[in-house]
């Protein structure tokens, strides 16, 4: 099934809607992120709890996590379970994004640890040099985040700024991605068997939260939803005519507040 069909509308789901750039806001917004309007990059690491060359990239991601620069998400795939271990983390839509890439990169298989680069490329995600080389790569050629992206909230909403793109792309897909706070497996058996480890930023689930098209242009989430997760990212991504995902264009982490 192809990126855009599988992605529900958070629209509806989310009651998430697009302004225009018309700040209805009752009250002063605050910011809701620390992260620049154009983060260096966007790092995808697809991973897995029963995959033995996994754990370097793991700590090596949580490393980017960390990083204020970088919006860094870990998408946990199933197609290693069958080795021992079911991933606790893992979703079928995880796994199916990966295969979307696959299929819009022409490559023919999937693999533990890849880390997708801005939509763009892959490499190995284990492989510091490797990562860096990308994200620095793209930035130098114009491949890096093209569209700023401001976060700010209210007591009760969230407001998504997406920026004009100029005489760049015109269309894309505003994507939430909601991820789990950091927390420790125990890995009881497969190929980790008696090995702890943490995972951060593990993705829960996908949203396509609606359509830019290369003017500026604000969306408005409730905060309550962003309350319900462990944390939540906005990605401005392309998508090919065949359905497949493609370039991310903008990025940006949206944090809950300390409290409601």
């Amino acid at each position: 099934m192809a990126f855009r069909g599988r992605l529900r509308l958070a629209a509806v789901a989310l009651a998430l809607a697009a302004l225009g750039g018309v700040a209805l806001a009752a009250e002063p917004e605050k910011a809701a992120t620390g992260k620049p309007d154009k983060p260096l990059g966007v790092v995808e690491l697809f991973t897995s709890q029963g995959c033995s060359s996994c754990p370097p990239a793991d700590e090596f991601f949580a490393e980017l996590a960390g990083k204020d620069d970088i919006v860094a998400l870990a998408y946990h795939v199933n197609y290693w379970d069958y080795l021992g271990w079911q991933d606790t983390l893992s979703t079928k839509e995880n796994t199916e994004r990966q295969y979307d890439y696959m299929r819009a990169f022409g490559s023919r298989s999937v693999y533990t640890p890849q880390a997708v680069i801005n939509g763009r490329g892959h490499v190995n995600g284990a492989s510091r040099k490797d990562v860096d080389g990308a994200l620095a790569r793209m930035d130098r050629t114009g491949e890096g985040m093209r569209v700023a992206i401001k976060v700010s909230r209210t007591s009760d909403r969230v407001m998504i700024d997406a920026g004009d793109a100029g005489n760049g792309p015109a269309d894309a897909h505003v994507v939430i991605v909601y991820f789990d706070p950091p927390q420790m497996v125990k890995i009881g058996q497969g190929e980790n068997s008696g090995r702890s480890l943490t995972y951060w930023n593990a993705v829960s689930d996908i949203q396509t939260a609606g359509m830019w098209h290369g003017k500026a242009q604000r969306y408005e989430l409730p905060m309550t939803e962003i309350a319900k997760k462990g944390g939540c990212a906005v990605l401005l991504q392309s998508v090919g005519k065949d359905g497949m995902p493609g370039p991310i264009l903008g990025a940006a982490f949206i944090h809950k507040p300390d409290r409601l």
